[in-house]
């Protein structure tokens, strides 16, 4: 196949190797890319990233399934974030419900985020194995009768437990909606996608601050919400049994329908963990600094207002849904830009601004100002984030866009899972004196310090790791299918393990 770029030299291996590439690709404008032609042969080459394009043109590129399947993916990202904000953003209600401290009450959210990674290995290796659909289908319903169930548990133990449980399913959905959503996606409109998708999560909490805004501040009105979000999750369920699964996974399952044997599968997971090891360690440690990015910055911030800002239960809110409201623009706005700019730098700079908010984050007093630097903090947020679901694509192994994205985010939260009860502990442990003199938890300067360190860490840990923006989405079969393929196109020298592996198919 010809090519006008200029050869690059081959993608580095090994740690050291691959950071040195990295920390010298960071300063090159042109992107370090593999190349496939049609006879399966591979080189490197510089690719100078396409001109920015008007972003209606690029939304024009997308068929009417394409939209069908990133609609669906972004409605059940959604509806996940509500059902876990609505907990989160209600702190203070459950803490009286229950007569439990605050740091009790996001015992429910560690453990949530603790078992996210059970989800999202099981749900996102049946996403590979069967399709994108069913596995889908079956969290999305789940987690809204799991809501119903917190509900009506009337001990605080018995709400730990649902928790938990709700926790497990809600792993599922991520790997799922961002393999569904983005696999069609034209590969210029990637970034700009990606943005939009990413921020399921925000408007998913703003959703679930206007509920709670609309239900009052009264104790007994968190069920209210809770109410609200089970309805959405049962209902995006229910939609996407109409909708037909994903057409990628159908492509490539038909290109290699003859390898269904379930050893394959497990044989191909094995496989790409022995090969890509090195890559899960790296996007595992890079998701678990950026859920400690978020869960730090937000999780904890409506209770910040609360009590050492003395704003009441609706200007808070109405603060919240602002604040969350910049994360929607920041990350769909850096997720575009990220298609010209490059995926890690985009990350770098956005992390950097967020660590130069921090003072203007924590330190005014009012619904407006909070309102505004909370807005203008979670846009670089969420602008860093609205980069990572194609980033992590893009860095999948291709049989696995499903497992792979779901299960390194859902490790990451798992790592992080403490994050808010560790702000709440060490905040509740130290008081600061109010602007009316009045002692108060100290939740400013701990989520200040600690959004910091996660800044600096999001920089070092993107600025020596691997990016492969421009890459094309090949089909390739679930895994199981990848197995016999490769070995059918390459060739064996050993006869007598062809013939294995023919049986095996």
């Amino acid at each position: 196949m010809a090519t006008t770029n200029e050869p690059a030299d081959p993608i580095a291996k090994g740690v050291l190797a691959t950071a040195k590439q990295s920390w010298s690709d960071l300063f090159k404008w042109k992107q370090r890319v593999v190349v496939t032609n049609e006879f399966g042969e591979t080189h490197t080459e510089w690719q100078s990233p396409e001109p920015l394009k008007d972003p209606f043109s690029l939304l024009a590129q997308l068929g009417a399934k394409d939209w069908l399947f990133f609609i669906v993916g972004f409605a059940a990202w959604t509806a996940d974030a509500f059902d876990f904000h609505a907990l989160s953003i209600q702190t203070v209600k459950l803490s009286k419900y229950y007569h439990r401290s605050k740091t009790d009450i996001t015992t429910a959210i560690t453990l949530t985020l603790l078992l996210r990674s059970v989800g999202a290995a099981f749900f996102g290796l049946a996403g590979d194995r069967f399709g994108r659909k069913w596995p889908m289908v079956l969290n999305m319903i789940v987690l809204g009768l799991l809501q119903i169930a917190t509900i009506y548990a009337h001990t605080f133990q018995q709400f730990l437990a649902v928790r938990s449980l709700f926790g497990l399913f809600m792993g599922g959905v991520y790997g799922n909606a961002i393999a569904m959503a983005l696999e069609n996606c034209p590969v210029n409109a990637r970034g700009l996608m990606s943005g939009i998708l990413q921020q399921g999560y925000s408007f998913g909490y703003v959703i679930a601050a206007c509920a709670n805004l609309g239900v009052g501040g009264s104790t007994d009105s968190w069920k209210t919400v809770f109410w609200i979000g089970a309805g959405i999750s049962i209902a995006v369920g229910l939609i996407r049994m109409c909708f037909p699964e994903s057409r990628q996974f159908l492509e490539a399952k038909k290109a290699g329908h003859k390898a269904k044997a379930p050893g394959l599968f497990w044989q191909e997971t094995r496989k790409m963990l022995r090969e890509e090891w090195k890559l899960c360690i790296y996007c595992i440690i890079l998701m678990t600094w950026f859920n400690f990015y978020s869960h730090t910055s937000q999780d904890s911030y409506t209770t910040f207002m609360l009590t050492q800002k003395h704003l009441t239960n609706s200007p808070a809110t109405r603060a919240s849904i602002l604040m969350k409201t910049g994360a929607c623009v920041g990350g769909t706005i850096i997720g575009y830009l990220s298609q010209f700019f490059g995926r890690r730098r985009s990350i770098i700079v956005a992390a950097f601004m967020s660590a130069l908010m921090i003072p203007a984050w924590i330190l005014p007093e009012g619904e407006r100002s909070l309102s505004a630097s909370g807005f203008f903090i979670q846009f670089f947020v969420q602008g860093a984030w609205g980069v990572i679901p194609i980033h992590l694509n893009e860095l999948s192994p291709p049989a696995f866009r499903s497992s792979f994205p779901g299960l390194t985010y859902q490790l990451g939260n798992m790592i992080s899972s403490p994050s808010a009860q560790i702000v709440n502990a060490i905040a509740e442990a130290n008081n600061v004196r109010t602007s009316q003199g009045k002692l108060a938890p100290a939740y400013g300067p701990v989520m200040g310090i600690a959004t910091a360190i996660i800044a600096t860490g999001i920089i070092v840990t993107t600025t020596f790791g691997p990016e492969k923006r421009g890459r094309h989405f090949e089909v390739v079969g679930p895994p199981g299918v990848g197995v016999v393929m490769k070995d059918i196109e390459e060739g064996m020298d050993d006869e007598k393990d062809t013939v294995e592996i023919k049986e095996k198919a």
